[in-house]
């Protein structure tokens, strides 16, 4: 293979990955977006908006936990390719069929469905690019790709803003076939091959679940879930928080998570060039959650804050919470060729998935503390939690990929 071809590859890799994300966090993010109009126009009643809404959310986060885990151990026994698009046409599907519910068990089963099919694609995007690129510049390819596939959240919201909530899903499922329909070329993983080729067990979830690897697996995931709960949480329900801080106007939560995937963007471009520059990814998602949790404080005491002033930190702490590019990185990073895919696929999911814990906790809390009280205690809990995660995980900046995990 020539040095022209080699490097086209490469570039079809990356775009490859950056589409499929863009179209994953579209689909992942447009429940969020179309929460309340939905659920009205299925009849549900005022007071049962947050209560159903955070039932079919973690319907979604469920099946991304499983989606997590089978499309892991297929990435590593099949291919990186085959997840990638093997997900990419569920979860289109499953999002045109959300466009014709008319019930709410059907909703639910249907958020589940795609939330197995959403499950697959970042990690396996993220692990293609990183073992494709050159050592020195894979930070920016993961980077790359995190950036592009998170504009699709911001495209959510425009579409679900004008559009209305069933041509929101048509699209989204429509913009994942028309991917599939026109793929572009891309190789598989040359490390990938290599290991088919050895002995080692690929795709042995429960490796992951032994020893030192635990510890690793335990703080990558750790690391990620105040990204989810600033999204699931802040985010989502920024009507019910606008109440409690006694806007004058109260915010839409479609306009909030569009503000802050807009910010998510830039700050995945700004953490992984931090990252680089650096020469550190423990760095930079020090200095990005620790921004996520300050902000996060502001968001909680923005009481009687004018519209403009609440939206304009959603978007700072989109932009802060883009350390998730970083995060998705340094989980492909840490384990050997052998369980690459699936520890890059089921950490991202869980993260996501640990939204259910974490929005149960918030319900929990609510009626005794209140919105903001039970807001700012879980969130609280999850930021301690990630910076001791981070303490615990080895810098994997330069590190050669080129390795198996054995028993």
């Amino acid at each position: 293979m020539n040095q022209t071809t080699s490097r086209r590859n490469l570039y079809a890799a990356v775009i490859l990955a950056a589409l499929g994300y863009f179209v994953d966090i579209y689909d992942l993010i447009l429940f969020s977006i179309v929460r309340m109009p939905s659920l009205q126009g299925l009849g549900v009643p005022a007071d049962q908006l947050m209560g159903q809404g955070l039932i079919l959310i973690n319907m979604q986060m469920g099946g991304m936990l499983l989606g997590g885990v089978l499309w892991g151990v297929l990435g590593d026994k099949k291919g990186r390719l085959s997840v990638l698009f093997g997900s990419i046409a569920l979860y289109s599907l499953a999002n045109i069929a959300n466009g014709f519910v008319t019930n709410l068990p059907a909703y639910a089963v249907l958020r589940f469905l795609a939330g197995v099919g959403l499950a697959g694609e970042l990690g396996a995007g993220i692990t293609l690019v990183t073992e494709l690129l050159p050592a020195e510049t894979r930070g920016y390819g993961a980077m790359i790709v995190a950036s592009v596939g998170i504009v699709g959240g911001v495209v959510a919201g425009l579409v679900g803003g004008w559009f209305g909530w069933r041509a929101a899903y048509f699209v989204g499922g429509g913009l994942g076939l028309v991917l599939l329909a026109l793929r572009v070329s891309v190789v598989e993983s040359g490390l990938f091959a290599k290991a088919q080729r050895s002995d080692a067990p690929r795709g042995d979830f429960l490796m992951l679940l032994r020893g030192e690897r635990f510890k690793r697996y335990l703080c990558c995931i750790l690391l990620g879930v105040p990204t989810w709960y600033v999204i699931g949480i802040l985010a989502t329900f920024a009507p019910e928080f606008g109440r409690a801080l006694g806007m004058p106007e109260i915010p839409m939560g479609s306009t909030a998570v569009m503000c802050l995937y807009g910010g998510c963007s830039a700050g995945g471009l700004a953490s992984g060039w931090l990252s680089q520059v650096l020469r550190s990814r423990r760095a930079a998602a020090g200095i990005f959650a620790g921004a996520t949790a300050a902000l996060t404080a502001v968001y909680l005491n923005l009481h009687g804050a004018a519209l403009g002033t609440f939206y304009a930190t959603c978007g700072a702490l989109g932009f802060a919470t883009g350390y998730w590019a970083v995060f998705a990185t340094i989980a492909s990073e840490q384990f050997g060729t052998n369980l690459r895919a699936t520890a890059a696929t089921t950490v991202p999911n869980f993260v996501r998935g640990s939204l259910v814990l974490v929005s149960m906790a918030f319900t929990a809390l609510k009626p005794a503390r209140g919105v903001l009280g039970a807001a700012g205690i879980v969130g609280a809990v999850c930021f301690a939690l990630a910076f001791a995660a981070l303490a615990g995980l080895r810098e994997t900046y330069g590190r050669d990929l080129d390795y198996l995990e054995t028993v």
